[in-house]
């Protein structure tokens, strides 16, 4: 059991993600402070409230809608998931596409498309195999002449 466990643990996808929850609570420190210290103030001013939490609120009987916290979350989700994407992803997926290239062909070759055969070519191709094959099981054309020699060599 204490085998197994170090295995999981000594696994390179275990340490990714020790680091990557590291690395994102560190990033929504920093988007947070986007958000409150800029996006909120600015929209909060729009609308005269004191933040943008206080913006958009609704009295309902003794509860209130904040519909204004509401839009805070979303934006500070939406500058995440666009600093994760132009940061990470598009960058991560440019060099693999880079990569896979370099490994498929040597710098010299160009990149071509390789587009599967049409059916006629197919169809060509296997009846170029069956009349290949065909003519290599033909048997040979007898000559008028006797063979020298018996067939067999222990006669």
């Amino acid at each position: 059991m204490i085998k197994g466990f170090k295995e999981f643990i000594l696994r390179g996808n275990v340490i990714d993600l020790a680091v990557a929850v590291v690395i994102g609570a560190a990033f929504t420190a920093i988007v947070s402070a986007i958000v409150n210290g800029i996006f909120n103030p600015l929209i909060a001013a729009i609308f005269d409230a004191e933040d943008l939490s206080n913006a958009f609120q609704v009295q309902i009987g003794a509860s209130t809608l904040q519909f204004g916290l509401v839009l805070a979350a979303i934006i500070q989700f939406l500058l995440v998931a666009v600093v994760v994407y132009f940061v990470f992803v598009l960058p991560i997926n440019h060099l693999k596409k880079v990569s896979f290239f370099k490994s498929k062909q040597s710098p010299a070759e160009e990149v071509v498309a390789e587009t599967p055969p049409t059916d006629l070519e197919l169809l060509a191709e296997i009846r170029d195999l069956l009349a290949a094959q065909q003519s290599a099981t033909t048997v040979p054309s007898i000559s008028n002449q006797a063979p020298a020699g018996p067939p067999w060599p222990n006669e």
